[in-house]
């Protein structure tokens, strides 16, 4: 079967139209919990915070239902801010148990880079094998009769 059929062109269309332009869902929470680590903000600030990381699309209703589930996970609590004139603001903080929490998402998240790190040496080894790359580079010449094993 050749992959140039028109059956196997419209199912490679339909995948890559699944696939997300922005972060997965997961990354939402380790990414809020992150932003108040140290300072305690209000909602609209968080948002434009996860914008400036790169989120480039973000669910106002989502991010507030999901800060809505953390207080109720005891991961971050929340107070009302009246200082200022206008309406109050729900003032969110990070509590002992989110830092816990969020000490487990990096320790996680290292775990997953080491993954993305071995996926794309092979990506690139076995769609680019003449690529150099500094891994590479330093394999092949720790390995090779004439390379400088330390």
């Amino acid at each position: 079967m050749l992959h140039n059929e028109p059956e196997h062109q419209e199912s490679l269309e339909k995948n890559q139209a699944k696939q997300p332009n922005s972060m997965p869902k997961n990354f939402l929470v380790p990414f809020l919990l992150l932003c108040l680590k140290d300072w305690s903000l209000h909602g609209y600030k968080l948002i434009q915070m996860l914008m400036d990381i790169g989120f480039s699309s973000v669910d106002q209703g989502n991010v507030y239902r999901t800060l809505r589930k953390l207080e109720k996970e005891n991961l971050i609590s929340s107070t009302w801010d009246t200082s200022e004139g206008g309406p109050a603001k729900r003032i969110y903080s990070l509590t002992e148990y989110g830092e816990q929490y969020l000490t487990t998402c990096a320790t996680s998240f290292e775990h997953y880079q080491n993954m993305l790190r071995t996926f794309f040496t092979l990506y690139t080894n076995a769609f680019f094998p003449f690529s150099t790359s500094p891994e590479k580079d330093e394999k092949d010449s720790s390995s090779s009769p004439g390379g400088t094993a330390e």
